[in-house]
């Protein structure tokens, strides 16, 4: 199982699996299914509508007017993984997503680019793509590595929604010369402390209770009994959890 750990734009650690070869190429088997199914409904209405519209046409026309309804075929990957967050149709089914080495979402460029060299991957050169999904440490085909992209396990795929001005005070993780106040920050998980931020940036009128239970909860995970107070605690907490992440890297 080939695994990756990046840190996304927030500073916050994210363990990714790259997609098997398998569910790779049964995703793909998937969408040529789809698109086998569209493109032959489309031909059978074309065919039964032919002769009716070729009285109102030019051949010239009619072929046109079939090459503009068969273009989404074409164009089927890339309108769905720009549109779709990294997922095809079969993609979705499989579970699995494009997304850039660095864990964020794809530019249209990359988006382009793989699309481009799909073509040599799997139909100029039979077997490159999936020989180099074998051999690459991400398991990445050829439009993969050029785009730098990779195809993830979606259940592996943390989507933090939090600005970087909601981490003003994590600068002190990566300020030289920082020192950690709780070591036991590196035992929190991702999702812990994405839990921590959530509820340091939901501003209501449950907010002091929602931190002083959190706190508590928190305290008596990592068995500890700080001085201070529950909301510098929880930052405190972030901040050390953000130092040891990086520090992995």
């Amino acid at each position: 199982m080939a695994d990756s750990t990046i840190i996304t734009g927030q500073y916050v650690q994210i363990d990714q699996t790259s997609a098997s070869i398998g569910e790779r190429i049964f995703a793909r088997l998937i969408d040529f299914l789809i698109l086998m199914i569209y493109v032959f409904a489309v031909a059978v209405v074309v065919s039964l509508t032919l002769e009716y519209v070729s009285r109102f046409f030019s051949n010239d026309l009619n072929d046109l007017l079939m090459l503009l309804i068969l273009l989404p075929a074409f164009f089927y990957t890339l309108l769905w993984e720009v549109f779709n967050h990294g997922q095809t149709l079969g993609k979705k089914l499989l579970g699995i997503r494009v997304v850039m080495k660095d864990g964020s979402v794809p530019t249209l460029s990359a988006y382009l680019l793989r699309w481009l060299l799909m073509m040599a991957d799997f139909y100029l050169f039979q077997f490159v793509g999936a020989l180099s999904i074998l051999l690459t440490k991400d398991r990445q085909r050829l439009g993969d590595l050029a785009a730098g992209t990779i195809v993830i396990k979606e259940k592996n795929y943390h989507k933090v929604f939090v600005t970087l001005d909601e981490f003003y005070y994590l600068s002190a993780g990566y300020r030289p010369g920082y020192h950690p106040v709780f070591p036991q920050a590196e035992n929190l998980s991702l999702e812990q402390i994405n839990l921590i931020a959530q509820t340091l940036f939901r501003y209501d009128a449950q907010r002091p209770q929602r931190i002083r239970e959190l706190a508590d909860r928190v305290c008596s995970f990592l068995k500890i009994n700080p001085s201070f107070h529950d909301e510098l605690l929880l930052q405190t907490l972030m901040r050390d959890f953000q130092y040891y992440a990086l520090e992995e890297i």
